[in-house]
């Protein structure tokens, strides 16, 4: 039989293949959640993010992308610009963005949420220690990219990431703008561009 999971307006249902077999009533309350389910945050999910994020972040690279304050007021000014990725009821992996009105990223954009724009600005994609090394983050980010080609309006993607993290933007279709004239404790940045209305991702039925 098949499991509907739902999702955000704008992200179709997709369905989980699930053997049939017989459940006993102390297991039913357990599998009442689905299995794995994609969705839109809210304030209500900020502290389970900002423990995720910190981990991530902080062992590496001594700094958070946002503070929960920043997470806070990121997700109730613009909760459809985020995505997460929900495991039986557990946030697994998470994407925060917010709107930007120019063409190049600044220090500015890092705490301003700019409505009605074309252009997303993403602060911060983060996957939980459990999950890593499983492609979630390819996955996610496939997923939120795909979300927001459906919305209208929307032209392209900003971000910056360090040199490391480069090829894994590359591949996921993004282009290097540059050196990005933001700095966070010392540390240089790379920005990237995603073209919403690209191919890249598009051989991948997105379904909108």
């Amino acid at each position: 039989m098949t499991k509907q999971v739902s999702s955000s307006p704008f992200l179709k249902p997709f369905f989980l293949k699930t053997p049939v077999r017989v459940v006993s009533p102390l297991q039913q309350r357990r599998h009442t959640l689905p299995a794995s389910e994609f969705r839109n945050l809210t304030r209500q999910d900020a502290i389970s993010v900002f423990e995720i994020e910190r981990e991530a972040f902080v062992s590496v690279s001594g700094e958070c992308p946002l503070t929960l304050d920043e997470v806070l007021n990121f997700l109730g000014q613009c909760p459809e610009l985020s995505l997460g990725w929900f495991e039986e009821g557990q946030l697994v992996a998470f994407i925060i963005g917010s709107g930007w009105h120019k063409e190049r990223l600044s220090q500015e954009a890092m705490t301003r949420h700019v409505p009605d724009t074309p252009t997303v600005h993403i602060h911060v994609l983060s996957v939980h220690r459990h999950c890593r090394q499983q492609g979630k983050g390819s996955i996610l980010l496939w997923r939120y990219l795909q979300y927001l080609r459906c919305m209208p309006g929307l032209r392209r993607a900003l971000l910056i990431c360090e040199d490391f993290l480069v090829p894994f933007y590359l591949k996921a279709g993004f282009k290097e703008k540059g050196p990005s004239g933001i700095s966070v404790s010392n540390m240089q940045f790379q920005e990237m561009e995603y073209m919403l209305n690209g191919q890249v991702y598009a051989r991948r039925n997105s379904g909108c």
